[in-house]
């Protein structure tokens, strides 16, 4: 028996279940693209695949002849996050799917509907016989790692002028403009030696996490950063080495959970400082993290200790490097305008990486934390990477997209749709970029802590914006 089964609208749940069966994060996007250009083939459709893995489906309209094709667009992969007892491989397994009312999740992992909602809702779409335009569905991959598959995917075939890009998070929001970003490391050199004392674990996890662009001004604790201040405190109490750092694994979602493996000559004193300090980190995060666990206990590692220099330098990086909102918008209520998050830390053998995601909708800014960050490392002997740069979206006052589907909205719903800037990254800016003149918004269902693994889908949401698209592609299809 299907999980899905009962649920409507039905086709999309079908293909929703159907994707959720194949394994798809960031950089392991094969096998669903071959699913999408399967899909295309046993329908009779024509479709390009790209060396990125880009998949572009092209449907004939259905009851009209006259309308301009509509570009359909989402991304094939996902952020692959679980619960810290969730022995799943997410390289090789796919998702297993719960419902509960009204809601639909992951057994102990990350949904996956950012955006596999997108692929469900336009597989379903392509599948019916439902009055349409010419559809150009565009499917990317690699969104969430800097949207490589939006940067690399010819679109010289694609003849649309108008893009519906399903990957927003909000029902009845209308997403018209975006931050631009990029990818930051930063890489500190370390050395190690041999050093006697006891081996300990210092874990931080509990932390609500979220995405790093939807969430950032909300306050929320990151592990990573949490795990820079109790040893910042702790160091300089009782002579102790670091082993290792390490938390998170998407630069774009805020760590949920972290661990430092350190080496003391004082162990009852290390202890008794965590305890400390976190009594002072809970009660400063009470009203908006509230379930931060922070524990130390003994641990064993065949890996000699970085020196003092490099435990130095290391507690230095993770406390003075800038972690979260830096600025909030002048000009939209409500709307961060810069921020970063420090989403991977990672310990190798001779370095420590802190990977950042860098927002900003404005240029200056985001090239201003960059320096920022290099000077900082410089200064401690280390050394930044950038990359995945992506260009800010921005507003279009002339959109007869957005009119059109202002209009549809307000019959159906009575009421007016809200029309938003989001401090997210969206691919419709380098689409704007590849193709000109194009008109876009991003839509979708009600989702709920997406890039964690309590990720939340409603149903009934999908329900209400399966069937606003399909009156909008209706309406379209007047031409």
């Amino acid at each position: 028996m299907r999980i899905t089964d009962g649920l409507s609208p039905k086709k999309v749940f079908y293909y929703f279940e159907e994707i959720s069966k194949i394994p798809r994060g960031s950089g392991n996007t094969k096998a669903i693209s071959d699913y999408c250009v399967s899909f295309a083939e046993s329908h009779g459709f024509k479709c390009l695949q790209d060396d990125s893995n880009n998949c572009i489906i092209f449907a004939p309209a259905v009851g009209c002849d006259k309308a301009e094709p509509i570009l359909l667009a989402g991304h094939l992969d996902m952020v692959c996050e679980k619960a810290p007892d969730c022995t799943k491989d997410m390289e090789k397994e796919g998702i297993d799917l719960a419902v509960d009312g009204d809601n639909i999740s992951a057994v102990g992992t990350t949904l996956g509907a950012d955006d596999g909602i997108a692929v469900a809702m336009i597989l379903a779409l392509l599948d019916s016989d439902n009055k349409r335009p010419p559809v150009e569905a565009v499917f990317t991959t690699d969104e969430e790692t800097g949207m490589d598959g939006a940067k690399n995917i010819d679109t010289s075939s694609l003849r649309g002028k108008m893009m519906i890009n399903l990957d927003s998070e909000d029902e009845g929001v209308f997403t018209v403009s975006c931050a631009g970003g990029n990818r930051t490391r930063c890489i500190l050199p370390i050395k190690r030696e041999e050093y006697d004392g006891e081996t300990l674990k210092i874990t931080v996890s509990g932390l609500k996490g979220g995405h790093s662009g939807a969430e950032i001004h909300r306050g929320r604790a990151n592990a990573d950063m949490l795990l820079g201040r109790i040893l910042n405190y702790v160091l300089p109490i009782c002579e102790a080495r670091i082993i290792s750092v390490d938390g998170g694994l998407k630069d774009n979602a805020i760590p949920t959970s972290a661990e430092a493996i350190v080496k003391t000559k004082s162990p009852e004193e290390l202890k008794k400082a965590v305890c400390e300090i976190s009594e002072v980190i809970k009660n400063d995060y009470s009203s908006v993290d509230d379930g931060i666990v922070i524990d130390v206990k003994e641990a064993a590692s065949k890996e000699k200790a970085a020196n003092a220099d490099s435990t130095e330098k290391a507690v230095a990086m993770l406390s003075a490097l800038p972690c979260g909102l830096i600025s909030m918008s002048r000009d939209i209520e409500g709307l961060p305008e810069t921020s970063l998050n420090l989403g991977i830390l990672k310990t190798e053998e001779s370095e420590i990486s802190a990977e950042f995601c860098i927002r900003s909708s404005v240029l200056l800014k985001k090239e201003e934390l960059k320096s920022r960050l290099a000077l900082i490392m410089r200064a401690i002997g280390g050394k930044v990477i950038s990359f995945g740069d992506y260009p800010a979206w921005e507003y279009k006052k002339d959109s007869r997209l957005r009119s059109v589907m202002t209009e549809v909205y307000e019959k159906m719903y009575k009421n007016e749709p809200v029309i938003t800037s989001i401090h997210g990254g969206v691919e419709c800016g380098l689409f704007s970029d590849k193709i000109d003149g194009l008109d876009c918004v991003s839509i979708g269902p009600n989702l709920k802590d997406i890039h964690t693994y309590r990720e939340s889908m409603s149903i009934s949401s999908v329900k209400r914006t399966w069937e606003f698209l399909l009156e909008v592609l209706n309406e379209l299809a007047k031409g």
